[in-house]
C-alpha cells in the first residue's frame, strides 16, 4: 500500500476514534433518554397516578428543554465549536438525570426531564458540526447516517435492556446511574476530542442574528422543513412514549411482548439510519439529488403508518419494523441543508430546523395525550382503540399536508 494511502487511512481512523466515537456516545445517550419513558410507563403511572395528558406532558418536557436551547445552540457551536459546547451541555443532562431519579413529585420529574432535554440538545447538532469540521464533504451523508445509527442503538438499549435493569433495581437507580455515565462521556469529549480553531471570524460573530434571519428567509428551507418537522413529530412521539401503550391496548400484548416489539422497532430504526446513509450515498454518487431520496422515503413512511392509524392488531412485528425502518426518512434534510448553506452557517441552519422539529414534537406528544384523554380509561387501565386512531390520524394528516406543500411550493418556485 502506498505511503500516502496508509497515511490517509491512519488519519481517518484517528478521526473516527477521537472525534466520531466520543460524539456518537453522547448521541447514544440522547436517544436512550428520549425513549426510556416508553418502557417505564407502568411504573410512572402507578407511582405518580398520571393521566394520559400528564404522561404526555412529562415525557414531552424533554423536547421542551431541547427546543428552548436550539437557537443559542447553533450560535454557540459556530462560535465556540462542538467540543466545549457538548461537554458543558452533557454535564447539565447528567444533573437532570439525577434529579429525575431522586424526584418524588411530577413537578420535580418535569424539571429533571427538561434539564435532560436541554443537556442533550447539542448531541446531534454538535456531532454534525464536528463531522463538517473533520470529515470530507462527499462523506457527510454517510457519516451522518452512521452517527444516527448509533442513536438507534441507544433506542434499542431503552427497551429490553432497560427493562432488565429496572427489574434488577428500580427506575430511580437506573436514572442516577445514567446521570453518572453522562458525566463520564462529557469528560471524554472535553479531554479526548482534538482542539482546533473553533472561533468564528469577528465579522461572522457580529452577524449571528443576521445569519439566522437569512436561514429563515430561505425558500428551500421552508419548502423542505415541514416534511422533516412532521415526520420527526410522528416518529419521536411514538418512539419516546405512545408506541408502548398502543402495543399494550390495541394488539393487547403483555409486558414482555411490548418490550420485544419496542426492541424490534428500535433495531429497525438503527438499520434504517445505516440504510438511508448508504442509499443516499449510492444515489448521490450517481447524480440523484438527496431531496428526491428524502421525498421517496417520506412517502413510504406515510404508508407504513396506515396500519397503526387503522388500529390493525395483526402482524405487529411487521408494523413496528416498517415504522422504525422508515421513521428516519426526514433526517436527510440535515445533509441537504449542510450542502445548501455555507459551512460557517451549517450549525445555525440545522439548529434552526431543529427548533421547529422539537417544538413540534413537544406539541404533538402532549396533544396525543390530550386527544387520548377525550375517551374514558378502559376497565384494565388502558386507552380505547378509537382514541389512538384519532391521535395517530392527526399526526398522519399533518405529514400528508407537508408533502402536498412540498410539491405545490415547488411548482410556484
Amino acid at each position: 500500500m502506498p505511503a500516502s494511502s496508509t497515511g490517509h487511512s491512519a488519519t481517518i481512523l484517528n478521526r473516527i476514534l477521537l472525534v466520531f466515537v466520543p460524539f456518537a456516545a453522547g448521541y447514544f445517550l440522547s436517544y436512550l433518554f428520549r425513549n426510556i419513558n416508553a418502557v417505564i410507563v407502568p411504573e410512572l403511572v402507578s407511582d405518580l397516578a398520571l393521566s394520559a395528558t400528564d404522561l404526555g406532558f412529562l415525557t414531552a418536557a424533554y423536547f421542551l428543554g431541547f427546543t428552548a436551547f436550539q437557537l443559542p445552540l447553533g450560535v454557540l457551536l459556530d462560535r465556540y465549536g462542538p467540543r466545549r459546547v457538548q461537554a458543558v451541555l452533557l454535564s447539565v443532562a447528567g444533573i437532570g438525570a439525577v434529579i429525575f431519579g431522586v424526584g418524588d413529585t411530577p413537578l420535580t420529574l418535569v424539571i429533571g426531564r427538561t434539564l435532560i432535554g436541554l443537556g442533550v440538545s447539542g448531541c446531534l447538532m454538535g456531532s454534525f458540526k464536528a463531522i463538517v469540521q473533520w470529515f470530507p464533504a462527499e462523506r457527510w451523508a454517510l457519516t451522518n447516517g452512521l452517527l444516527m445509527a448509533i442513536g438507534g442503538v441507544g433506542a434499542m438499549s431503552a427497551t429490553s435492556p432497560i427493562r432488565a435493569l429496572v427489574a434488577a433495581s428500580d427506575w430511580r437507580t437506573v436514572f442516577i446511574g445514567l446521570g453518572i455515565l453522562t458525566w463520564v462521556v462529557a469528560i471524554v469529549i472535553l479531554t479526548v476530542v482534538p482542539r482546533r480553531s473553533d472561533r468564528a471570524p469577528a465579522e461572522q460573530q457580529e452577524k449571528t442574528l443576521a445569519g439566522l434571519a437569512v436561514i429563515y428567509r430561505d425558500r428551500l428551507f421552508w419548502r423542505i422543513a415541514p416534511i422533516s418537522v412532521t415526520a420527526f413529530g410522528a416518529s419521536m412521539a411514538m418512539f419516546s412514549l405512545w408506541m408502548g401503550p398502543w402495543l399494550r391496548d390495541v394488539p393487547r400484548l403483555d409486558r414482555a411482548g411490548v418490550d420485544t416489539h419496542l426492541f424490534v422497532m428500535a433495531a429497525a430504526l438503527t438499520l434504517g439510519f445505516v440504510l438511508i446513509g448508504l442509499v443516499s450515498d449510492f444515489f448521490s454518487r450517481r447524480g440523484v439529488p438527496l431531496i428526491k431520496v428524502m421525498i421517496a422515503g417520506q412517502c413510504l413512511f406515510v404508508l407504513a403508518q396506515i396500519p397503526i392509524f387503522l388500529g390493525y392488531g395483526e402482524a405487529t412485528f411487521v408494523v413496528v419494523f416498517l415504522f422504525g425502518l422508515l421513521g428516519n426518512s426526514g433526517s436527510l434534510v440535515y445533509a441537504i441543508l449542510s450542502h445548501h448553506f455555507p459551512q460557517t452557517h451549517s450549525a445555525r441552519a440545522n439548529t434552526g430546523l431543529n427548533l421547529l422539529v422539537f417544538a413540534t414534537v413537544f406539541v404533538v406528544q402532549w396533544l396525543m395525550g390530550v386527544i387520548i384523554d377525550l375517551w374514558p380509561v378502559t376497565a384494565g387501565g388502558g386507552y380505547e382503540t378509537v382514541s389512538y386512531t384519532a391521535a395517530t390520524g392527526t399526526i398522519l394528516g399533518l405529514q400528508v399536508v407537508s408533502l402536498i406543500w412540498f410539491f405545490a411550493s415547488g411548482r410556484r418556485a
